[in-house]
C-alpha cells in the first residue's frame, strides 16, 4: 500500500511509456502495483523489453487479464550489446512482429557505464535501427553521456526510420535540441525531480512541444526524491506518474490536465494505439 500522501489521481488517464514490470521487484505484488496504477488512473503501460528474457517476461504480461493495457517494446539494450548475435537477431525480427510489441527498443548508446565496449554498442544499435526501419515500427531509444554519436547515428538513418523517442531524456541543451531537429519524441521521467542532478532539466521542458513530449516513470528506477511522503523500499510504480505530470507541468507553466492530456495524445499516436482506448 502507498501511504495516503503519495495517493494521487490524474486529471486525464495517463500512458506510462516505460514501465520496466518484469523486475523482480514486483514479482510479489503485481496485481497490486497495477490496480493502484488504476486507481492513479494511470490506464496504459508500456513495458520495456531490455534482452530476450524481459521480452518473453512482458509478453507474458500482456497477455493476462489486467485493470490496466499493457503493451512492451522489443530491443537490446546497450549494457547487453555484447549478446547480439546472428541468432538474437534472428529471434528478434520474429518477436518484433508480435501484436504486443509496439517499438523496437530499448535500444541506444550508453557512454556512462559502458558495460559493453562501444563498438558492440554501435553495431547492436546499427542492427536495430536496420530492424525498425524495415518494420516501420518506433523505436524506443536509450542514451546516456553518449548525444555526439547518438545524433549521428539517428541522422545517417533518419530517413529510413519512423517515429523515435529518448526515453529518459536528461541530456543537456545542445543535445536536446539536437533531437528535437530531427523530429523526435522526449520522454521526461521523475528526474527533474532529484535536486541532484535535475536543475537543468526544469528550465528545459517548456522547449519541448506539446506533440514531441511524453512522460514515464522507468520504475522500479528513478523514483521522484521530492515525493510528499517517504516510501519504504525506494521502489518506483505507475501509480506514482501522475506526481511527474503535476511536476513537469509547473515547469511548463501549464495545466497538469492539459499536460495530461497532450502527453497522452502523443503517446497514443507515437505507439499505434487506439486514440479512445480506455483501458
Amino acid at each position: 500500500m502507498l501511504p495516503d500522501a503519495l495517493t494521487f489521481t490524474a486529471p486525464a488517464p495517463l500512458v506510462d511509456i516505460g514501465a520496466n514490470l518484469t523486475h523482480e521487484s514486483f514479482a510479489a505484488d503485481l496485481d497490486a502495483v497495477l490496480e493502484r496504477a488504476r486507481s492513479a488512473n494511470v490506464t496504459t503501460l508500456i513495458l520495456t523489453g531490455t534482452e530476450r528474457a524481459a521480452i518473453e517476461a512482458a509478453l507474458t504480461l500482456c497477455e493476462r487479464d489486467a485493470l490496466v493495457t499493457l503493451h512492451t517494446t522489443a530491443g537490446l539494450h546497450p549494457h547487453h550489446a555484447s549478446d547480439w548475435t546472428p541468432a538474437f537477431a534472428d529471434w528478434m525480427a520474429s518477436a518484433a512482429q508480435h501484436q504486443r510489441v509496439k517499438a523496437i527498443g530499448e535500444c541506444g548508446l550508453d557512454y556512462n557505464r559502458d558495460f559493453s565496449s562501444r563498438t558492440d554498442q554501435k553495431r547492436a544499435f546499427e542492427a536495430q535501427l536496420e530492424l525498425a526501419a524495415r518494420t516501420q515500427k518506433p523505436l524506443f531509444l536509450h542514451e546516456r553521456d553518449a548525444g555526439v554519436d547518438m545524433l549521428d547515428m539517428i541522422k545517417q538513418w533518419r530517413d529510413d526510420i519512423g517515429d523515435a523517442v529518448i526515453h529518459c531524456f536528461t541530456g543537456e541543451k545542445e543535445t536536446l535540441y539536437g533531437y528535437l531537429d530531427l523530429d523526435l519524441h522526449i520522454g521526461l521521467t521523475g528526474w527533474l525531480c532529484d535536486e541532484r542532478r535535475g536543475h537543468h532539466l526544469r528550465s528545459l521542458v517548456r522547449d519541448i512541444p506539446a506533440n514531441r513530449l511524453m512522460v514515464e516513470t522507468d520504475c522500479p528506477y528513478l523514483l521522484p526524491r521530492n515525493l510528499p511522503a517517504k516510501l519504504k523500499g525506494r521502489r518506483h510504480e505507475p501509480a506514482l506518474l501522475p506526481w511527474i505530470v503535476r511536476e513537469i507541468a509547473h515547469y511548463r507553466g501549464e495545466r497538469e490536465h492539459e499536460l495530461s492530456v497532450s502527453s497522452t495524445e502523443t503517446a497514443r499516436r507515437f505507439f499505434n494505439l487506439p486514440l479512445t482506448e480506455d483501458a
